[in-house]
């Protein structure tokens, strides 16, 4: 099957509806990171309280998340999106409301805290869905690869269009202008995610009536590989967006931040969507040892970075390493972890990306109120060579835990034939 049919096939199995659904209802998760660190900037006069407040925000998702999840896992999907969809959108409405104010940094930052914390993780959860929505199909395995790619794309899309969004209401409007947005996109999409008819797919039903397991380890010497090299993509995206708001704040065009920003998404979204295109042969922990490495090589581009013109550049050729990097290790957290627990693996490799997004965006704020927008971009280079050498050294170790589950899984069903 090429990759044209199998996202053809894709859009057959799940319908056009869903895909919609899933894109946008990711959005709001996109677009409150960078809204929150352009409204309590403004608001305080700091970014290191910007920074501040959007990194307590991925922290508290990082946490909750995976929860959620868990339970996602053992009741499906429905009732828990429902609930985080509706109490997120209040929790960015309220931080408007505080912001305007006058609020301190305090308060702004524990409000943050408590909205990420019921921020709903879509782009996981919809991950989890395409095994049971492919079930029974004769190229499930194909199809199931095509998907991630799709997803990797569309999170790289959200990344795109969400702080392009914020940048663009922030101009027009204000930054709290542009959270409003997010938490109406948040009721109305998260809850059309919640309600669409793959979600009753989840749950008990998760593992698409294959012969599994229903126990097994989560959280082994692997998966934490996955989840230290998950994080650091969450430092590269914090990191990063703090020091293009420092450096188009200087220049006088704040709101380009987000446009600059998403830049990262263009050539992200190009390469994601070209992995499914790889042939089969080429097993994912080596598409993830060479994203590895291209990202610490395209990232060094951003030390050099000193007008609004060659930040753009810089950012949309390291996007190209991105999608490609977090499609193999998303791909390899579904593979390396018992079936049953696939939901709660996705999702605490998103909350990874949130804890590093905390770490980058407070430690380059906290850097650039005193050294401008270089020092930020110098957290940038310095966690992709990090991330390059985790791969290098540990990419064997994930390539026997993921050879462990497929043996585990196929057992059972070997015995019984």
């Amino acid at each position: 099957m090429s990759p044209l049919s199998s996202y053809r096939r894709l859009l057959a199995l799940a319908g056009p509806a869903y895909v919609l659904v899933a894109f946008l209802g990711r959005l709001p998760l996109a677009m409150s990171q960078l809204g929150t660190l352009l409204l309590v900037s403004t608001a305080t006069g700091s970014y290191g309280a910007g920074g501040a407040a959007a990194g307590s925000l991925a922290v508290a998702n990082a946490v909750g998340s995976p929860v959620a999840a868990a339970v996602a896992d053992r009741r499906g999907q429905r009732p828990v999106v429902l609930v985080q969809s509706l109490l997120g959108a209040v929790g960015l409405v309220v931080l408007v409301h505080l912001a305007a104010s006058g609020v301190g940094e305090a308060g702004l930052v524990a409000v943050a805290a408590v909205t990420g914390l019921a921020l709903p993780q879509v782009g996981p959860l919809a991950r989890v869905r395409w095994r049971p929505i492919t079930a029974g199909d004769g190229h499930q395995r194909r199809l199931v690869d095509a998907a991630f790619s799709y997803e990797g794309a569309a999170d790289e899309a959200s990344f795109v269009l969400g702080p392009a969004l914020v940048g663009v209401v922030a101009v027009a409007v204000s930054p709290s202008g542009a959270l409003v947005i997010a938490a109406a996109v948040l009721a109305v999409f998260g809850c059309a995610f919640g309600l669409h008819r793959t979600a009753a797919l989840t749950g008990a039903s998760a593992a698409g009536g294959a012969v599994v397991r229903r126990s097994g380890r989560l959280v082994t010497g692997a998966f934490v590989v996955l989840l230290l090299a998950q994080a650091a993509i969450g430092v590269l995206f914090g990191s990063s967006q703090t020091g293009a708001t420092v450096l188009t704040t200087a220049a006088g065009q704040p709101g380009l931040a987000g446009l600059v920003h998403a830049t990262l998404g263009i050539g992200s979204v190009t390469a994601g969507l070209a992995t499914a295109f790889l042939p089969e042969r080429v097993p994912h922990e080596r598409r993830w040892l060479v994203a590895a490495v291209a990202l610490a090589v395209l990232s060094v581009p951003l030390l050099l970075v000193d007008t609004v013109a060659s930040a753009f550049l810089a950012v949309l050729l390291l996007g190209f390493a991105v999608a490609p990097y977090m499609i193999a290790v998303f791909t390899l957290g579904e593979r390396i972890v018992p079936p049953a627990r696939v939901g709660a693996a996705l999702t605490l490799l998103a909350a990874a990306t949130g804890v590093g997004y905390a770490l980058g965006s407070s430690l380059a704020g906290r850097l650039s109120d005193s050294h401008g927008h270089t020092a930020a971009f110098a957290v940038t280079v310095t966690t992709t060579c990090l991330a390059a050498l985790l791969a290098l050294t540990q990419h064997r170790r994930v390539i026997r835990a993921r050879l462990a589950v497929a043996d585990d899984v196929d057992a059972p069903a070997v015995a019984a034939a």
